[in-house]
């Protein structure tokens, strides 16, 4: 029987406060991005979730 000893290392403050920025960016872009679409396409599919989340797109 083969056993294999995993070595997992935890990552740093810094790099756990880089991972949640970045997420934190990704998101506010994409919640953005869709609150200001010009397209009527986009705008259709994406109204309800904008009035759920009270961003104005009127």
């Amino acid at each position: 029987m083969n056993t294999a000893s995993v070595s997992t290392a935890r990552p740093s403050v810094s790099e756990r406060v880089k991972a949640v920025a970045a997420a934190l960016v990704v998101g506010v872009a994409l919640v953005y991005t869709t609150g200001f679409a010009a397209s009527t396409n986009v705008h259709n599919a994406a109204h309800d979730t904008r009035h759920g989340l009270a961003f104005p797109c009127h």
